[in-house]
């Protein structure tokens, strides 16, 4: 019976909310665990205190903060799909709240820092020339690591700066970007890229080394190395630049609606956590600063 209401699930978010295979397939083993935890056999059974159960089974396994989050998450919205769908008569997660510590603010660089990670690239080379395109281009446009690779030469458009990006759900949004990574994106059109496919063929914008789109993994141990180079000591990854790009925005007066649009977020509640980014560093230049801190 969990398995077939689990499949059910699945299938509305597959069809209803239109959502990506990865998120998904991320649903399926978050609630995949829960279920197999759950001694009812109808989900729809299930009371708050079932489900904080499981949440401390989580926290004794030593699952990370960020990964009890998501299956939380996942929780609420299969318990509200159960109500929707006529298979329970009331939400068990209605009144409980995330554990404390467990919601995480992102890590974010200095602007100083963003500075020194860019420099790195020394365009001395063709590797180098579309690291920096790279690199500039996330930062200036806060995309995912998954959208940044794949991203196709038709979507960008250099002239009027913007990119026409394929998010989450498949989702399409448009985001600006500046005369930074303009300038970087031409200077790795004009050789570089061409350099890399050897005469072969490719929708994609960025190519690696072996004449194909570049992976995740590649690009992350690229900027890991840049990272390293630059004397950064936290560690750095793709993600990282999309945290700096939003916070340093709303650092400098933008608006959440404009910042939600241009992260691709479909609810602004997950923009607001950069605000609470802000906050924590305000409070810290007070506690340093002030006489009395």
């Amino acid at each position: 019976m969990k398995k077939a209401i689990l499949n059910r699930f699945l299938n509305y978010l597959s069809v209803d909310k239109g959502l990506a295979l990865n998120s998904i397939r991320s649903y399926e083993r978050d609630l995949d665990a829960y279920l197999h935890f759950l001694k009812v056999d109808n989900p729809g059974e299930a009371a708050a205190v079932d489900i904080a159960a499981f949440l401390a089974s989580l926290s004794e396994r030593g699952i990370s903060p960020a990964s009890a989050a998501r299956s939380l998450a996942a929780i609420r919205g299969f318990h509200k799909y159960l109500i929707i769908d006529g298979l329970a008569q009331h939400d068990p997660t209605t009144n409980l709240e995330t554990p404390r510590g467990w919601k995480r603010l992102p890590k974010t660089l200095s602007a100083a820092d963003v500075e020194a990670l860019l420099k790195q690239p020394d365009n001395s080379n063709r590797i180098s020339v579309r690291d920096r395109a790279m690199l500039e281009l996330l930062y200036a446009t806060g995309l995912r690591v998954s959208e940044l690779i794949g991203l196709r030469v038709q979507n960008v458009n250099l002239e009027r700066g913007f990119l026409l990006v394929m998010g989450k759900g498949s989702k399409e949004r448009v985001v600006p970007m500046g005369d930074a990574a303009i300038r970087a994106i031409e200077e790795y059109l004009s050789d570089a890229r061409q350099s890399l496919l050897q005469g072969k063929e490719s929708e994609l914008l960025f190519i690696s080394q072996q004449r194909k789109g570049m992976t995740r993994q590649t690009f992350w141990e690229r900027i890991k190395l840049y990272a390293i180079k630059a004397g950064i000591p936290q560690n750095v990854s793709p993600h990282t630049l999309r945290h700096s790009f939003a916070t340093h925005l709303l650092d400098n007066g933008a608006d959440l609606r404009s910042v939600q649009a241009m992260l691709g977020h479909s609810d602004v509640s997950t923009t607001q956590i950069y605000t609470h980014v802000s906050r924590e560093r305000l409070k810290r230049i007070h506690e340093k600063y002030h006489p009395r801190g």
